[in-house]
């Protein structure tokens, strides 16, 4: 197995995993834990979205968040947009980064937007030009790149023409994102293969929902075959309210764990982390998190522990 010197982990957990909770946090008490993510060594934070605060109310402060976080040096805070209004918002608060979203679903985007994912992408032509001109840089996520629950396995040639779509637009790093988490990990390494080979130009991020229990061999798969960027959210926050037993997000402390043993670097502090979402856990008054590391510690802990 090819294993990476090192990788890329961007915190999610303050958007994906937020957006899903009953229970909503303060802004400062998500400045704190933000605070917290930079100081343990994270250098790409997900802080929220500007998505319509009536849909999406636990993200209503992102704006506020972002005025008071400012831009850390060494450090990428970025937001999920909609549209042109999403790119406004970004450019009163000082948000310096932001991403699109489209799904790779044709069904799932015809239901939801009466568009296809190409005739979606097209549309943010205006939205990437404002951005751009605002001094913003954007990036793209594909939803459903796998399978979903619609079509099944996803036909490569969609994913690509959506790859083609975001290119012709300006955009040029693009997530893999397995909302539906449906993906598998031979799914993972041939799709993952096949856009580097046919992308050189891009860059690429995955995000991967342990729904089925997949993801971190999910992980392994993508790294096997080059790929050093992802995204996980801490205590395993997350989810899709668009499909069907949708689990969350891949837990950050557990990837970190993997990391650390395997001798990946990840430049973050792996304890400092596991105190962090424990504060979170808290804070959210949640009874369990879908963190294996945080129930039974790391392995370095154990060794010494037993040493004694």
């Amino acid at each position: 197995m090819n294993t990476p010197k090192k990788v890329n982990i961007c915190e999610v957990g303050l958007r994906d995993g937020l957006q899903n909770e009953k229970s909503m946090l303060t802004t400062d008490q998500k400045v704190e834990l933000i605070e917290g993510l930079i100081d343990a060594g994270f250098k790409v934070i997900e802080v929220g979205s500007f998505m319509h605060p009536v849909k999406v109310p636990q993200m209503a402060d992102t704006d506020e968040v972002i005025k008071r976080i400012g831009n850390p040096e060494g450090v990428e805070l970025r937001a999920l947009i909609p549209n042109l209004r999403g790119v406004e918002r970004a450019v009163k608060c000082g948000c310096k980064k932001v991403k699109l979203n489209v799904s790779a679903s044709r069904m799932h985007n015809l239901k939801n937007l009466n568009r296809t994912p190409e005739e979606s992408v097209a549309k943010f032509a205006e939205v990437c030009e404002a951005a751009l001109a605002a001094g913003i840089a954007i990036s793209g996520s594909i939803s459903m790149p796998f399978a979903s629950p619609w079509e099944g396995v996803t036909p490569v040639e969609d994913v690509d023409s959506i790859i083609e779509a975001y290119g012709k637009v300006g955009i040029h790093e693009v997530s893999l994102s397995d909302a539906s988490g449906m993906a598998t990990p031979a799914q993972v390494a041939s799709l993952c293969a096949h856009v580097q080979e046919k992308f050189p130009e891009n860059t690429w991020w995955l995000h991967f929902h342990n729904t089925r229990g997949l993801a971190m061999a999910n992980i392994v798969a993508a790294m096997d075959v080059g790929m050093t960027q992802f995204d996980s959210s801490f205590g395993g926050l997350g989810g899709c309210p668009f499909v069907p037993n949708a689990a969350g997000n891949i837990s950050t402390e557990d990837v970190l764990h993997m990391c650390e043993a395997s001798g990946i670097e990840t430049g973050i502090d792996l304890p400092k982390v596991m105190a962090l979402t424990r504060k979170m856990q808290e804070m959210l008054g949640k009874e369990d998190l879908s963190s294996y590391v945080l129930k039974a510690g790391r392995n370095a802990d154990l060794i010494a522990q037993m040493a004694e």
